[in-house]
């Protein structure tokens, strides 16, 4: 039975989804992380997670959270109920595991948080997806091909793409039906953040590209 979404966690799949490509935060410590930050907003981007396998990363997201109204900004790498509770307590609008955590889910619904759940097997994201959005992870493995057959059998799922998206082919995902994309490394690849925020938004923005209809949640 799918889940019934509170307007809190509607309103984030929503940014989400007008977002489109929410970049993956992941440094060596808090400092480096809250650069990147910084140059992704800079760019245009107000919308993206931190990681907990960030040194610091609770004081952070705090600063985040409180200093920066203007973004949506969650944690990603959730793998235990302590891990959930600290984001939540520094004010995570969203929550992103890499694989299936069953424990996190009743701290984010006591929170009233989107929890994005990882997953692979059709199986596991129609699980995840039934609670707002599925995180298909590794997507390069089986490629936009897979992400294509998935939706075959699972229409309407949102589906977040992680894991081999890039700057030249995050519009493919999202053409592909991906409901949103994540993008690491690449975006800042080269060093040049705002350069590459650039040419992300206009392959984006080119013809319309990657913004397939029945791609709006529905309420």
């Amino acid at each position: 039975m799918t889940q019934t979404l509170t307007p809190a966690v509607l309103d984030v799949i929503d940014r989400l989804r007008e977002a489109r490509v929410v970049p993956t935060v992941r440094a060596p410590d808090a400092e480096a992380a809250d650069g990147l930050a910084r140059e992704l907003v800079a760019g245009g981007l107000t919308t993206f997670e931190f990681t907990a396998t960030t040194p610091g990363w609770q004081a952070l997201l705090a600063t985040w959270t409180r200093d920066h109204p203007e973004a949506t900004v969650g944690l990603g790498t959730v793998t235990s109920t302590e891990t959930a509770e600290q984001a939540l307590e520094a004010g995570a609008r969203f929550l992103v595991s890499p694989f299936q955590v069953p424990e996190v889910r009743p701290v984010a619904d006591a929170a009233d948080r989107l929890f994005v759940e990882g997953g692979h097997t059709p199986t596991e994201l129609r699980a995840s997806a039934e609670r707002g959005v599925a995180k298909l992870f590794p997507a390069h493995v089986g490629g936009i091909a897979y992400l294509t057959s998935l939706l075959a059998v699972l229409p309407g799922a949102r589906i977040m793409a992680t894991g081999g998206v890039t700057v030249a082919n995050a519009g493919d995902w999202l053409a592909a039906g991906a409901f949103t994309a994540s993008i690491g490394s690449d975006l800042y690849r080269g060093g040049d953040i705002r350069g590459n925020v650039a040419r992300l938004t206009r392959s984006l923005t080119s013809g319309d590209r990657g913004t397939p209809s029945g791609n709006r949640p529905d309420r």
